[in-house]
């Protein structure tokens, strides 16, 4: 029914690897030499391929991420060159090519996997000619094993760093709870607190932390982590402008957007500087408040950035007599996952029962299978507390993928949910702030839409085969509702005395969900024009500070200092898959506000009969239709920018 999650022999890896590599590389060769032009005999082997090479793999790529060692390191690294070479032996492959250009069928979703594949293999080059073709796959190979080393400079510096403060009363404005992590005990039996740059301690100090020049100093170390990733920088950024030329594109950016939804890279920079423009004037008030404020508070004469987030907590606090210490005493982890997924249960009409008896990799992970109809549909695993072994952030891999196979077997779905959220102590469960609780909605929308697929075809069953620029969408939806206070109300309890949240935290929650939103938006927006317009032409060395300055120029009404390196951190374009995409958070917004308020019940916090609608038309199609087309069958219209206009409140 589901695949065990096993990974017994990591030093025989890459070569247990190159086994079923080569095993793969017979069918293919068997597959291109058949007389028939059939969909079952071409197409349907190769996805059971995908899925099989699929399942091998991810257990180790996915225990490099949340488990990582000197094992799984070396395992993963000596593995990438493998992978990377029958990639792009399969996308150069012609007569396979010409095999699939040839076939066509009425099934619409079989239809939209030979289509996808056509254009994936003129993407790839498969017409080039041989010698352009090694050196494409020369430079794929190169990409790879840049973005795994980004990803590990960057694992390093966070882990290398430790702030040790020995006085309690630069540490005294930090809620109970970030204390009790941070606390230890030095050799000579004094007592003291350790801070380092996984982000629950790095935001618990540079939220909440009494000292301005302790907040510096772990804001320096945070911006200006990993330098040697400057020079990976350049050669991704040298080897993905190679690429696109060798395809006949101008440039990166152009042919990231032959995968993406928009239209062209005009529409993408158009889109982003409309965002600039409607949000300035509001950013400008906010910040222009803030300064006042610290200087009011605290005769702070020149705000800088490593006092934004102290401030903001400060002055919203004082504003709206709130701070995100107040409710987060009532986001126990254990409650809030389990809320959730009782909601999920409800609106989707689900059964989700806890699987404890198979194996774990880690003793915080938590097991689900999913019912519908009494049958179980779909499995999830989630690991959501931090640990030194852990790189940070959140995210959600899919494991197994819902399809029929070549022999009509159904194979059901699968995936993890990983967080980074603070780990329990002995006095102190695992405490949430609000923002905690959004990302795990968040992740859990991805989740959903690889879980709910009822898609036969693999390459278009759940987050398969949908453009890189919508798949935020179903994330950023359900997240929205992490807001409402009749969700909300499902799961918060005082971790001593049980007691629920008041409904006036709940209201201020809601209040607070736009506090300084112009400001937010702009950084997003910086972060996406940087990306996006760092990939329309050839950037080295400091021309790529220099471009970022330049974007900051009308995005930063804060300039940070000159030792904020925030490119060398920027893992989600160089080592996340997200280049010349990153705008895609914003452009599924569209999708996701209009979507929500659609969905929107005051009362109970989400129409039950839209979540049913919501679940048929755009979750359980997967990839089987373009987003604007699945859309179009639910609501019989296109997406209104005007609410993503309203859901921030700046109307």
């Amino acid at each position: 029914m589901f695949i065990d999650f096993r990974l017994d022999n990591l030093a025989n890896f890459p070569k247990e690897l190159e086994k079923l590599l080569n095993t793969h590389r017979e069918k293919i060769d068997t597959i291109t030499k058949l007389k028939s032009n059939n969909y079952a005999d071409i197409l349907k082997p190769m996805q059971d391929m995908d899925e099989e090479l699929s399942l091998f793999f991810t257990p180790l790529s996915h225990l490099n991420s949340i488990m990582n060692s000197d094992d799984t390191q070396k395992a993963y690294e000596n593995s990438l060159p493998l992978l990377s070479k029958f990639s792009s032996e399969v996308s150069q492959n012609l007569e396979l090519f010409k095999k699939i250009e040839s076939l066509s069928c009425n099934d619409l979703e079989s239809q939209k996997v030979i289509d996808n594949d056509i254009k994936d293999f003129k993407l790839s080059g498969v017409n080039l000619p041989l010698k352009e073709k090694k050196e494409l796959e020369e430079i794929d190979m190169k990409l790879s094993e840049l973005s795994n080393e980004f990803s590990q400079n960057l694992l390093n510096a966070t882990n290398d760093y430790e702030l040790i403060i020995k006085s309690f009363n630069d540490v005294k404005e930090l809620p109970q709870n970030d204390l009790d992590s941070a606390k230890i005990t030095l050799e000579d039996g004094s007592e003291a607190y350790k801070f380092t740059l996984q982000i629950p301690s790095y935001m618990a100090y540079i939220t909440y932390g009494s000292s301005r020049e302790y907040r510096e100093e772990i804001y320096r170390a945070y911006s200006s982590r990993a330098p040697q990733n400057s020079e990976v920088i350049n050669q991704i950024l040298s080897l993905k402008n190679q690429k696109s030329k060798l395809l006949g594109f101008d440039n990166f950016a152009d042919y990231s957007i032959a995968f993406k939804d928009a239209s062209s890279s005009d529409s993408v920079i158009d889109f982003l500087e409309k965002l600039v423009t409607l949000a300035l004037p509001y950013a400008k008030d906010e910040l222009q408040e803030l300064k006042d404020f610290a200087k009011k508070s605290d005769n702070i004469k020149s705000l800088q950035s490593f006092d934004v987030a102290y401030y903001s907590e400060k002055l919203k606090k004082e504003k709206f007599d709130f701070d995100n210490s107040m409710t987060k005493p009532y986001f126990v982890q254990e409650k809030v996952l389990n809320g959730m997924l009782d909601i999920i249960s409800e609106l989707f009409d689900l059964t989700i029962k806890e699987v404890t008896d198979i194996e774990k990799w880690h003793k915080c992970v938590r097991i689900f299978d999913i019912y519908e109809n009494e049958k179980v549909s779909s499995r999830i695993y989630f690991d959501l507390e931090a640990r030194k072994e852990k790189r940070g952030g959140a995210w959600m891999n899919d494991f197994e993928t819902h399809y029929i196979d070549s022999d009509n077997t159904q194979h059901l779905a699968s995936a993890f949910v990983v967080c980074n959220f603070s780990p329990t102590t002995d006095s102190t469960p695992s405490l949430l702030r609000h923002d905690d609780v959004v990302t795990l909605f968040h992740e859990m929308g991805h989740a959903i839409h690889h879980l709910f697929s009822k898609v036969k075809q693999r390459s278009v069953s759940g987050i398969n085969g949908v453009a890189w620029d919508v798949v935020e969408f179903p994330s950023q939806f359900l997240e929205n509702f992490a807001y409402e206070s009749a969700i909300l109300k499902r799961f918060a309890f005082h971790y001593k005395t049980d007691e629920a949240i008041s409904d006036e935290l709940l209201f201020k929650i809601k209040d607070t969900k736009n506090y300084q939103v112009a400001l937010g938006l702009l950084r997003q927006v910086e972060f996406s024009l940087f990306d996006f317009k760092l990939h329309q032409k050839l950037y080295q060395e400091d021309e790529v500070q220099d471009l970022l300055d330049s974007i900051r120029e009308k995005t930063a009404l804060l300039k940070p200092p000159a030792y904020n390196k925030f490119q060398n951190g920027f893992a989600h374009i160089f080592a996340g898959g997200y280049s010349a995409g990153y705008y895609s958070y914003k452009w599924a917004e569209v999708l996701s506000a209009d979507a929500f308020f659609e969905c929107i019940d005051e009362e109970n916090g989400f129409n039950k009969t839209r979540a049913k609608e919501y679940k048929d038309n755009i979750l359980s199609c997967g990839g089987s239709k373009d987003m604007s087309e699945l859309y179009n069958i639910w609501l019989k219209r296109e997406a209104k920018v005007e609410s993503l206009i309203k859901l921030y409140g700046l109307e």
